[in-house]
């Protein structure tokens, strides 16, 4: 049986230490998304009769990201929203987009993005994944700006992202007559988080 001298056994023990800080450095690279501090927003935005715009949000949301600035390519992000937390600023038109017309969220209470693969840098990019929406699922490309990235003031470690994407609405089983000017809408993600 072989036997190890004191510097094998030294060399092992290093080896073990910088597999560890490996492990760890690969899981801080995930980010949980700051709902509760009320630093992340999915608004979206749509023409209405094709004389203005609407303007309205998701409240309730949440999921995760990965990032690493020295990897921007393994960049990943999940997020699922409830539907019923649609927000226009009025109460009775908040209520029909809940209803079967648009989002039906008693039958589709949740919509998820889950990105596929990301294409850029660290000062942006494309950011490919499958959006659920309405019991749809399709591909959908966000255009990506990467904010910032740093330490809070709570000792924490914060980074920030803006995103936008535009989807038509009748490729999620929801047609309802708006006009043409309608028929698509933009979508506005600013999604900011804190490392785990």
């Amino acid at each position: 049986m072989k036997k190890f001298g004191e510097s094998s056994i030294r060399k092992i023990l290093f080896g073990l230490i910088c597999g560890l800080s490996m492990s760890f450095s690969a899981s801080a690279a995930e980010y949980g998304i700051d709902i509760k501090g009320m630093h992340a927003f999915v608004q979206f935005r749509i023409v209405h009769l094709g004389y203005s715009v609407l303007l309205g949000r998701f409240n309730d949301f949440g999921g995760s990201f990965n990032w690493d600035k020295s990897n921007p390519g393994s960049a990943s992000i999940n997020v699922e929203i409830k539907t019923a937390s649609i927000d226009s600023n009025h109460a009775e038109r908040d209520k029909h987009l809940r209803e079967e017309d648009f989002l039906d969220v008693e039958k589709y209470p949740t919509a998820t993005f889950k990105s596929t693969k990301y294409h850029g840098d660290t000062s942006g990019g494309k950011m490919d994944g499958v959006l659920t929406l309405h019991g749809v699922s399709k591909p959908v490309t966000l255009d990506v700006k990467v904010i910032g990235e740093g330490d809070d003031p709570w000792g924490g470690y914060r980074a920030g992202f803006e995103a936008t994407t535009k989807i038509r609405r009748a490729d999620f089983g929801m047609d309802y007559n708006l006009g043409p000017a309608a028929e698509t809408m933009d979508f506005d993600l600013f999604i900011e988080g804190v490392r785990k």
